[in-house]
């Protein structure tokens, strides 16, 4: 099989963007402050749609701010697991 020059460059250049796009981009975000964070900003979350959002404002306005990504899980439907998912992606500043 006889590969051009210009097959050849543009198969280069697409395996370096996948492996550019799919390196780690939530480490490049800045963490998000879950106790100033609007409804949008916390559904971009792993693990955190729309209602789960809303939730951790409702919980955060009742009950006072989170000290630590393990407190999140006093909101009905985060567990352990999604805390891990997202501990490097949130702060907790007042």
């Amino acid at each position: 099989m006889k590969l051009s020059m210009k097959g050849l460059l543009a198969a280069l250049l697409f395996s370096t963007g996948i492996g550019i796009a799919s390196s780690g981009m939530a480490q490049d975000i800045a963490p998000i402050n879950i106790n100033s964070a609007d409804p949008e900003l916390l559904d971009e979350l792993p693990g955190i749609g729309p209602s789960r959002a809303e939730a951790i404002i409702e919980e955060r306005e009742a009950n006072g701010n989170f000290k630590s990504a393990d407190d999140l899980t006093r909101v009905s439907g985060i567990g352990p697991a999604t805390v891990d998912r997202m501990r490097d992606q949130v702060k907790f500043e007042e």
